[in-house]
């Protein structure tokens, strides 16, 4: 597996514990930027690879940055896909790679199969009711979450409906993802909880190993699909 030099964008709570994570790997941390320092080659410090975990407001201008720097980067914050389609086209017009997600877990990208399956079989079958409830921590900027928008996105195309997502905001929960599913006499419940952000960062470095070498625009099923093949 590749062992890149990280840069990590962002020094809150989740920068801090991809910056665990990366050294609990046994890679190297290029730098620590934090929002009052300028992206530039020279700031990267010789980084093949970046992290960025910091606010939906400075997502955009961190991945441009970081293009023009010419280094690639793995995008952990959410709350700015307003700008996707946009951001992408600067990706690739610049010839820049990026890897984003709604969430780094792992589980969370099975967990979505598992919701997208359920769609198909209950397209099929009357009399339920869909509902994603999505529950974090007080802080979290943006609701719905991403990783809720994808569940919601990936149940609809499958089940050929629509369904409502009821976001939480409590406590220091990392995250809980819920797709109920109600009939008249039976209710079927699918669960996805993160105990510890850790599991976001844990992917996240997971993302960053991959994406070295590679050039384009990409997200955590694209990772998927290759460590299947």
């Amino acid at each position: 597996m590749n062992t890149p030099m990280i840069a990590i964008i962002g020094n809150g709570k989740m920068g801090r514990s991809v910056a665990d994570v990366t050294r609990d790997h046994g890679l190297s941390i290029s730098a620590i930027i934090g929002a009052h320092t300028p992206i530039t080659a020279e700031s990267l410090a010789g980084a093949q690879v970046a992290i960025e975990f910091t606010e939906p407001s400075a997502a955009v201008a961190n991945v441009k940055a970081c293009v023009q720097a010419g280094c690639p980067i793995v995008v952990g914050t959410t709350g700015w896909y307003s700008d996707l389609d946009a951001l992408t086209g600067f990706v690739r017009d610049h010839s820049g790679t990026m890897l984003w997600s709604a969430n780094f877990s792992l589980g969370v990208h099975v967990f979505t199969e598992l919701v997208r399956y359920a769609g198909e079989l209950l397209s099929n079958i009357p009399g339920f009711d869909a509902h994603i409830i999505e529950t974090h921590h007080r802080a979290k900027k943006d609701a719905p979450s991403g990783t809720a928008l994808m569940l919601q996105r990936t149940m609809a195309s499958a089940w050929n409906r629509d369904l409502p997502v009821t976001s939480v905001r409590v406590g220091a929960v990392p995250g809980t993802h819920e797709l109920i599913l109600d009939a008249k006499y039976e209710q079927m419940t699918l669960v996805h909880t993160a105990r510890d952000r850790r599991v976001f960062a844990e992917g996240a470095v997971a993302a960053a190993r991959w994406l070295v070498g590679r050039s384009g625009v990409f997200t955590m099923a694209d990772m998927f699909g290759s460590q299947r093949s």
